[in-house]
């Protein structure tokens, strides 16, 4: 990254966290309780660390450009949800659940694991992981911890879950770590693209609607983005000059579609209270990629870090020395985005002034409910 792009995003990120700093001082507290975070390893800091699994990047180059070095976090900085606290207002980063303890609860907990997705066997070629229904296992665990701050008020405890931010995004891995690896899972000959998609939105509407029991309200899900043009299924074109992958991501558009009706269903008044937001990632990715120079990438179709065509076909390993100039790369390794390409996502979703990118509202008008 160049100097001047550095300081221009830095000089960004600052005025709008000193904008919230402001508010926060004000109520004594950043813009919302606390920010409880579900998903992958797009958003994954450090859960996976501790695990018998392929889905670790708690090693060098990862974290390259992080304060704390390599943490967990699959890209070479902070994550989209690292980003978005931040524009939140939180004075730290919200602690993966491995290590968060005591009163740094009411802060919030990233519950996120690398590999995992809605349903349970996906991600298990991989290794270990924590699925879906186990984050929300492990969410209604915090909540039982949490209620000794709050006197074992059932109420106060609503009231303060009802203050806070939940982000949830799966998808991506029951798609590649799934449907689209027919070597190792059935799926793909099971189901029709419809018909999967249908089967994640049934399960994962009740996942959210456990979340919503245990207490979450202003709750933002993130679509999947566009899959099928990363650099990892870029090196499995075998010579093909299609920029992307289309059989994958016309499957997920089907289960994005499918979302966005879970979002009206949660905000149509059958759960009293809930503000349910939809981040369409699929066309604020596709924005990022096709208009890569107004952003100021460089390269769209290589991960910054990795082996093979497209530093795609196996992702950044141990002490590899990634390229120089990571704020031009779109993708840090063969699947996850760099630093510099979460910081304009989170940016598009917590401030859209469009619903293209965030609907029906964006995150900081969630918060400000």
């Amino acid at each position: 990254m160049s100097i001047f792009r550095h300081i221009f995003l830095w000089t960004i990120l600052i005025f709008l966290h000193l904008a919230n700093a402001k508010a926060c001082n004000n109520n004594g507290c950043s813009q919302v309780r606390g920010f409880f975070i579900f998903g992958d390893s797009l958003v994954d800091n450090g859960n996976n660390n501790g695990m018998l699994t392929l889905a670790r990047a708690d090693y060098s180059p990862y974290g390259v450009d992080f304060s704390d070095g390599a943490t967990g976090r699959f890209t070479n900085g902070r994550t989209f949800v690292d980003v978005l606290a931040q524009l939140l207002g939180f004075p730290n980063y919200i602690p993966p659940y491995v290590e968060a303890r005591g009163r740094a609860l009411l802060q919030g907990v990233n519950y996120a694991s690398g590999a995992s997705g809605i349903r349970d066997e996906t991600g298990n070629n991989l290794g270990d992981h924590s699925s879906m229904n186990q984050q929300v296992s492990s969410f209604a665990k915090t909540v039982r911890q949490l209620r000794r701050y709050f006197n074992e008020d059932n109420d106060s405890l609503c009231n303060y879950l009802s203050k806070c931010i939940f982000y949830s995004g799966l998808g991506s891995n029951d798609y590649l770590n799934n449907y689209f690896m027919r070597d190792y899972y059935s799926t793909g000959d099971q189901y029709t693209p419809a018909a999967y998609a249908a089967s994640l939105i049934h399960d994962y509407t009740k996942q959210l609607t456990d979340l919503y029991n245990l207490g979450a309200r202003k709750v933002v899900v993130a679509g999947v983005g566009p899959i099928g043009c990363i650099p990892y299924q870029l090196a499995r074109l075998d010579g093909n000059n299609s920029r992307c992958n289309e059989e994958i991501n016309s499957a997920i558009s089907l289960f994005n579609a499918g979302l966005r009706r879970v979002v009206d269903r949660f905000n149509g008044g059958r759960f009293p209270g809930a503000r349910f937001v939809y981040l369409d990632s699929f066309q604020s990715s596709q924005d990022l990629i096709e208009n890569a120079r107004t952003y100021g990438f460089e390269v769209i179709d290589e991960g910054c870090c990795g082996v093979g065509k497209n530093n795609g076909q196996i992702t950044c390993l141990p002490l590899q020395m990634p390229c120089n100039e990571r704020g031009k790369y779109v993708f840090w390794d063969a699947f996850h985005p760099t630093e510099a390409a979460n910081f304009i996502l989170a940016r598009k979703a917590y401030g859209s002034k469009t619903r293209s990118h965030a609907y029906p509202m964006n995150i900081q008008q969630l918060a400000s409910l």
